[in-house]
């Protein structure tokens, strides 16, 4: 079945949040918003093949305020924040970031957040399209942890691109010079306070920016940031689903789902099954890695003409008349000249050169497994 995906209009109102940066998003030409954590997201400004190109050999700013902070402080803050996620705080310093998952006690996953370690005792999860919040919340309720969660006023600005490093140097200092992935530093510009972390969604060099005190600084960050990157040809541009795909990074609500475990979706490197410490979903993590799998999300292309855009729904893939799995991301890669994308798959289907035949917007279209990540990072080490 074809569904007739017609133009449609985003329109303004109190229930979802305007992001701190929304009035300079709106003074750049923001042309579409999606809605993400309940909050106003920028998808794109002009063509977009002209941002895929900006982010791959200039520099670009992302509104990412969705990406909302669960901050969790107090005197239990590093037993709490280690039971909630799957990876081995142990193993993370002060000033450190992970990549990690929040999982339910059945091993689902409710999260993919990236966690910052401010200080012994005070954490941020920055988060994907889910409220970890509420759920953190419920389980520190009448719990045997002491500690504070809270939604600071803090919103992310992604700085992406291989001139993002001369940018942000020029802004920082030699200390941003030698700050190393998945690490950060506090720092001030112009009198606004922010935390800065090596991390990003592209698979390129790339920072974001973590202001404090968002509320009263947000235009005038967006308005330093353009002027300060004019040498480097900066420009605005919404989070680029072609670039994550490309090197093989997971969507929340897309590519991962509640009913997906880690394993599956490709993430089994966020999980440390062999510490001492317990954490939610521990045991049926155990289980589930011990038993295999039976699906797994793979890399694929496809189709001999350019796709338009990405795909607007899970397209099915299709085996003897009957759908056996599903198609979670497609878009056409300008880099790579060719339709590729995400589909999960029975796992007896999903070795590499593998055909499928997917429904591409109720088109039957052969597409093939092949190797992911499709296009190798340039920033190594979560």
């Amino acid at each position: 079945m074809t569904k007739d995906f017609r133009p449609a209009t985003t329109f303004f109102y109190p229930r979802t949040r305007l992001s701190p940066y929304f009035e300079g998003t709106q003074a750049s030409g923001a042309k579409a918003y999606s809605v993400y954590n309940h909050m106003y997201l920028p998808s794109w400004y002009r063509d977009t093949d002209e941002e895929y190109w900006a982010v791959t050999n200039d520099v670009v700013i992302w509104d990412v305020a969705v990406e909302r902070q669960v901050q969790i402080k107090g005197p239990d803050a590093f037993e709490f924040t280690n039971f909630i996620t799957t990876k081995d705080l142990h193993k993370c310093k002060v000033k450190q970031c992970k990549y990690t998952l929040i999982c339910d006690d059945k091993g689902g996953v409710i999260n993919d957040p990236v966690l910052s370690r401010l200080d012994n005792d005070i954490f941020w999860l920055s988060l994907s399209d889910s409220d970890v919040l509420l759920w953190a919340k419920g389980l520190a309720y009448n719990s045997k942890w002491n500690v504070e969660l809270s939604e600071p006023d803090v919103a992310p600005m992604q700085v992406q691109g291989p001139k993002s490093k001369p940018l942000m140097i020029s802004l920082f200092g030699s200390e941003l010079e030698s700050l190393r992935y998945y690490h950060c530093l506090d720092g001030t510009l112009s009198g606004m306070e922010m935390l800065v972390t090596r991390t990003g969604y592209t698979g390129e060099i790339g920072y974001e920016i973590y202001l404090k005190n968002a509320t009263k600084d947000g235009l005038k960050l967006w308005n330093t940031m353009l002027e300060a990157g004019k040498p480097y040809n900066i420009s605005p541009a919404g989070p680029s689903l072609i670039r994550r795909l490309e090197h093989g990074i997971r969507n929340y609500g897309q590519d991962i789902r509640l009913d997906n475990n880690p394993y599956e979706v490709g993430l089994g490197f966020a999980v440390d099954l062999n510490q001492e410490a317990d954490f939610v979903g521990k045991e049926s993590l155990t289980q589930i890695k011990k038993e295999g799998l039976k699906k797994k999300l793979v890399g694929i292309e496809f189709g001999t003409e350019r796709m338009k855009g990405w795909n607007e729904d899970f397209w099915p893939v299709m085996e003897n008349g009957k759908q056996s799995g599903w198609v979670s991301t497609a878009a056409y890669s300008p880099g790579l000249k060719k339709n590729i994308g995400y589909a999960m798959l029975p796992i007896e289907k999903t070795e590499i050169g593998t055909k499928i035949i997917i429904l591409a917007r109720g088109i039957k279209t052969e597409a093939t497994v092949i190797k992911e990540p499709f296009v190798k990072g340039k920033e190594k080490g979560k």
